[in-house]
């Protein structure tokens, strides 16, 4: 399996079709607010399993840190360690530019998932799109 960059029309829809499955299918977000203003400004990655798009995530400068967002994974391939390649990919290209820290919103599910890759808890939970979240931070420094 291998990340690429998302530059053609075809690699962002194939992209937003993951996001649709997990998050508005499985999950029950809204479609409406599944998508949104920073989808032009944020920078988008593909999960590549052949050629098969498994998984996703996207990135975007705010206040100075790196923060990534919709980060998924197609049922029929987690635990095959896609997650990890998508944050690594993610802290890679925020590196390339220059950025020595990284945040996200993380499902509280998702969280020992992410204490494994480095991330530390920086909030108490919340309610984000009806499931509870927490803020976690790394230094990619």
């Amino acid at each position: 399996m291998e990340a690429k960059h998302v530059k053609t029309d075809e690699e962002r829809e194939d992209a937003f079709k993951i996001r649709k499955k997990v998050f508005v299918e499985e999950q029950g977000f809204p479609l409406e607010d599944e998508f949104d203003q920073h989808e032009d400004a944020a920078e988008h990655i593909l999960v590549m399993d052949g050629d098969h798009p498994v998984g996703t995530g996207r990135w975007q400068i705010v206040d100075g840190v790196a923060k990534f967002e919709r980060i998924c994974v197609l049922p029929s391939h987690r635990k095959f360690g896609v997650g990890k390649i998508i944050i690594s990919t993610l802290e890679e290209s925020a590196r390339e530019k220059g950025l020595t820290a990284a945040k996200l919103h993380g499902q509280t599910q998702a969280e020992p998932f992410y204490v494994k890759l480095g991330y530390k808890s920086a909030s108490g939970a919340f309610i984000e799109d009806g499931i509870p979240h927490i803020v976690m931070k790394k230094n990619l420094g």
